[in-house]
């Protein structure tokens, strides 16, 4: 038994503290979340330029979204990224009042980036857009900027509503700084998804 255990020991790793791949559990699940739901939106985005592409005629994105509203809406979501950021490096330097103030600074920033797509989504709604059509000539346009930004919008209210648990959690001292950094991990990974909506369905 004590020849098996000392063959076992030099992999450093076991079921209850860290995966094969040399992190946690919960780091390496995390990943691979990020990884097929990257999968996902690409895929999305993939048949969005399927589309577009053998479409004869698009409709003129600059003249149906408000851009420098959108571009604002951008300028919000990153510069959450970059509170989250802060607040992941505090919480691995055990800065306890800096990590909870910059969650909460993430998750203000995230809700004004969700009331800006709800009025992003109702004057497109007034205008006459639709799932199955729209004002624009190609019922494939509407019902592709609906599905997209919707998927993305339910990314950021739920990573909205995990970093707020994450803040509660931290001010009680029941969260560790692993639970941040995976926190972190999301919130990027739906900012990095944003990045790439915005420049292939708004601005090419």
């Amino acid at each position: 038994m004590a020849e098996a255990t000392e063959n076992v020991a030099p992999l450093g790793w076991s079921s209850e503290t860290s995966s094969p791949f040399a992190v946690s559990w919960n780091k390496l699940m995390m990943w691979v979340f990020i990884i097929t739901d990257g999968l996902l939106f690409a895929g999305f985005l993939a048949g969005y330029g399927f589309v577009r592409l053998s479409s004869p005629v698009w409709p003129d994105q600059m003249a149906v979204f408000h851009i420098s509203f959108i571009a604002l809406m951008t300028f919000v979501l990153i510069s959450s990224s970059a509170t989250m950021a802060t607040a992941v490096g505090a919480a691995l330097q055990g800065k306890r009042p800096t990590v909870a103030r910059f969650l909460l600074l993430t998750v203000l920033g995230g809700l004004i980036f969700l009331g800006m797509q709800a009025y992003e989504w109702t004057s497109l709604i007034r205008e006459g857009a639709r799932l199955y059509s729209n004002p624009w000539g190609v019922p494939q346009f509407s019902s592709f900027f609906f599905l997209i930004t919707g998927f993305h919008e339910t990314h950021v209210l739920t990573g909205v509503m995990i970093l707020s648990i994450i803040a509660g959690r931290w001010l009680k001292g029941r969260c560790s700084a692993e639970g941040v950094v995976l926190a972190g991990l999301y919130w990027h990974f739906v900012d990095l998804v944003w990045v790439f909506i915005f420049t292939l369905f708004y601005l090419i």
